[in-house]
């Protein structure tokens, strides 16, 4: 392989692969993004020209997609509505998105003979309760219980469908909850990091008990990565560097890094259908393919990530002003 073809790749995590794999390979990167709210142009700044090119368009677009999918080795398929909020208010665009763009993408790399590798989360797993001692693995049950996580759960049976039917060479990750550079505002950590650089109290939804399972998006990417490059055809692997945490003790570190007071933030009322606990096994991705994270140490992965965040307000501030002007309409 030496092309690949990245959707979603001007967004939080597709970003992130793109500056990893631009980082440790010599691969050229097509990259395929709409740009809806939660894509940035700016979040590819500083990349060589040479190696990267930027497409503006659907992964829906059938014609499009053909004609991208046919001059690359594989695709890397991040590109996703991916904001459960949202997927409460206004679920069509996570179905085109999520499923008509997903299946657009198979019928191509069907046609055209190409590896394709499907970007899941754990959220297509449903949730955990707080006092059980299990985690997801591969043969979990899909449970899903948003918008957001049902779409995402057709896409990955899409996937398996036409791997199993079709022998599209495809491979599935699952991953918890990431974290790092290049994530939009209206989430978790990043609205927390940037409410505390202007002055606002963070806040916390509901008795902040749910639990995630964090890991570094630099972390996913290498895994990512390993598994387009070694993972066996037709397999699902989870990605997750083992680290769980509630809510309020991560609202409550981030205050501790940023030198304020740990209480200092306001509870607001709990979002519909919030799910309580994500914990992700990575054993197999880790036995079969020796990979292994990063940032091991949560605090250290968040230290940075707020380092970055001090050091980027150009590229977040655009953005904050209209995400904390919507929290504020509806509560939150």
């Amino acid at each position: 392989m030496t092309r690949l073809l990245v959707t979603g790749g001007a967004g939080f995590i597709g970003s992130n692969f793109v500056h990893h794999v631009i980082a440790h390979t010599d691969y050229h990167v097509t990259v395929l993004d709409k740009l809806t709210y939660a894509g940035n142009r700016a979040s590819l700044n500083g990349l060589p020209a040479d190696r990267l090119r930027f497409v503006h368009g659907d992964v829906a677009d059938t014609e499009l997609v053909d004609g991208l999918v046919a001059e690359a080795d594989a695709v890397v398929h991040y590109a996703a509505e991916s904001h459960n909020d949202n997927s409460l208010d206004h679920p069509q665009p996570f179905l085109h998105s999520n499923v008509v763009g997903t299946f657009t993408l198979l019928e191509a790399v069907r046609r055209h003979d190409k590896r394709f590798h499907h970007v899941s989360t754990d959220e297509v797993y449903g949730d955990l309760a707080l006092d059980d001692p299990g985690r997801f693995t591969e043969s979990t049950p899909y449970n899903p219980s948003s918008p957001y996580s049902s779409t995402k759960a057709g896409s990955d049976l899409l996937v398996r469908a036409w791997a199993r039917s079709f022998g599209v060479a495809a491979t599935i990750s699952n991953c918890s909850n990431n974290y790092g550079p290049y994530q939009h505002v209206e989430k978790f950590i990043p609205r927390q990091i940037t409410n505390v650089l202007w002055g606002i109290r963070p806040r916390l939804y509901g008795e902040g008990r749910n639990v995630r399972d964090w890991i570094h998006a630099d972390d996913h990417s290498s895994a990512v990565l390993t598994i387009l490059e070694s993972g066996r055809i037709g397999e699902t692997y989870l990605i997750g560097a083992d680290g769980e945490r509630d809510n309020r003790s991560v609202v409550e570190l981030i205050l501790k890094l940023m030198d304020q007071d740990i209480d200092a933030y306001d509870r607001v009322p709990d979002r519909a259908g919030h799910d309580l606990r994500y914990a992700i096994d990575p054993s197999k991705l880790r036995r079969e393919l020796g990979w292994q994270p990063r940032y091991r140490d949560f605090e250290q992965g968040l230290a940075a990530t707020i380092a970055w965040y001090r050091a980027h307000e150009q590229w977040w501030a655009p953005a904050k002003e209209a995400t904390e002007a919507f929290y504020s309409r509806i509560g939150q």
